[in-house]
């Protein structure tokens, strides 16, 4: 696949069809790809993979919770002549919910084990203990801080439906650092990714040659930075060093959440990392003019492979682009190339 063909329209090479088309996907012996849709979400579906083992059935990634996955997962199983009580575990990559609430939930039903990364505990913390169903009230903060109060007062006028917790029960297993698993009779190397989310992991299977690479390492897209429940200091200083300690392993075949199936780990991971760089030099040059907020920096960048104006996005967008760019004057701000200055109006960053 090209390095330009958008997520849109990219085929997958184990189906011969666009990425997200329905079915149970061989993609190596004993190891299947099933996308399950996300309707309300432009990414389409997310791909769980199934592994066969002699005790039963691992998959990495569960989905969503909601009737249109379930009923995916379900046909997608049986076509490969199994069922959701062939579920010994769910090897989740992190924690946001079209990974994890169905596996929340079949785990439950069915017996199977749930496994998560334990720097996404303080996530489900907060869904078990917050009161008005806003588990992303940081987010107000991070807006604010980002210069960009108009973006918080609308974020925080949305109506934010109360979280089912019964689909986000606590895992039966934290993963707590790099470590093998032995599973489906395949061992496995866990490895914590911080950065998208701060428990993520992926899952490497290195005699087979493939890496179940979660959100972590995405064929099309990079996935979203700086936008957790609870905020850390560095998320995109995070990524790039978990970027970086993946390519330390073999070149792999890459097997994403989002997006078809691609040849190589390191590939991908050095365009990623070329591109966060190139981004870090446009919000440098942002800085010339002197001091501003991460708004002012994203309201003069492009964003998307279409180089949209930040003005075109819509309010879900604007946040993402405020809280990536915050992310990006950060680390720059780690390295030593810029300063910042708190102040009423925001964060101030300034050339060094």
């Amino acid at each position: 696949m090209s390095e330009s063909t958008p997520t849109a329209y990219a085929v997958s090479p184990d189906s011969g069809e666009h990425w997200s088309a329905p079915g149970a996907w061989t993609v190596d012996d004993g190891v299947h790809r099933i996308p399950l849709p996300l309707p309300t979400d432009g990414l389409r579906a997310v791909n769980v993979y199934v592994l066969e083992g002699p005790d039963g059935l691992t998959l990495v990634d569960g989905g969503w919770a909601i009737t249109e996955g379930r009923a995916a997962l379900d046909a997608g199983l049986t076509a490969l002549g199994f069922g959701f009580g062939d579920i010994r575990r769910f090897l989740v990559t992190h924690v946001h919910r079209d990974h994890y609430t169905l596996a929340s939930v079949l785990g439950e039903e069915y017996a199977a084990r749930v496994v998560l990364g334990v720097g996404d505990k303080p996530t489900l913390d907060l869904i078990h203990s917050d009161a008005d169903g806003r588990p992303d009230r940081s987010t107000d903060r991070l807006l604010f801080e980002a210069g960009a109060q108009e973006l918080a007062e609308r974020w925080a006028a949305l109506q934010h439906p109360p979280q089912d917790r019964s689909q986000w029960r606590y895992p039966d297993m934290w993963l707590d650092g790099d470590r093998p698993l032995e599973v489906a009779g395949r061992t496995l190397d866990a490895v914590h990714t911080p950065g998208h989310t701060q428990g993520h992991f992926v899952f490497a299977d290195r005699p087979a040659g493939l890496l179940f690479a979660g959100d972590h390492v995405l064929p099309t897209i990079t996935p979203s930075i700086g936008f957790e429940p609870v905020p850390v200091l560095s998320p995109l200083g995070d990524f790039m060093a978990s970027l970086t300690k993946v390519r330390g392993l073999p070149d792999l075949r890459l097997l994403p959440a989002h997006g078809p199936i691609a040849p190589s780990s390191h590939a991908r991971i050095d365009q990623l990392l070329a591109h966060h760089e190139h981004r870090l030099g446009l919000c440098l040059d942002a800085l010339a003019p002197g001091p501003r907020t991460s708004l002012q920096v994203a309201a003069e960048l492009p964003w998307t492979r279409h180089e949209h104006a930040f003005a075109t996005l819509d309010l879900f967008n604007s946040v993402l682009a405020c809280l990536e760019t915050k992310a990006h004057l950060e680390l720059l701000a780690a390295r030593g190339d810029v300063t910042r200055v708190e102040t009423e109006a925001g964060v101030l960053f300034s050339r060094a």
